[in-house]
């Protein structure tokens, strides 16, 4: 059982590692909306160091409104930015209402 659905409002931690990590700078602390389950996979930041061994990652399609993401530059309302986050990078948002 995944622990997000669709619908789910998370947020993405800001974890502090280096390294290969698939989690862009301006997206850590944002809040989103999971949109779609992604599968579950080996986690890449093992994979890119050679660890094959390690624990299997669900992963997540979550959407992000533009205008919170870059609230300096024009976009219309209904753009979104849709980025694939692995399990560990999320939490649940404090802000459920939109939580099915």
């Amino acid at each position: 059982m995944t622990r997000f659905r669709e619908g789910d409002q998370v947020c993405v931690l800001a974890l502090g590692k280096g390294g290969h990590v698939r989690i862009p700078h301006y997206i850590r602390t944002q809040t989103g909306e999971v949109v779609e389950y992604g599968g579950t996979y080996l986690n890449p930041e093992d994979l890119a160091v050679g660890n094959t061994g390690g624990k299997a990652v669900d992963l997540y399609r979550v959407a992000f409104a533009q205008t919170a993401l870059w609230p300096d530059e024009a976009h219309a309302a209904h753009d979104r930015l849709i980025i694939e986050i692995y399990d560990h990078w999320l939490a649940p948002s404090k802000d459920r209402s939109n939580a099915s």
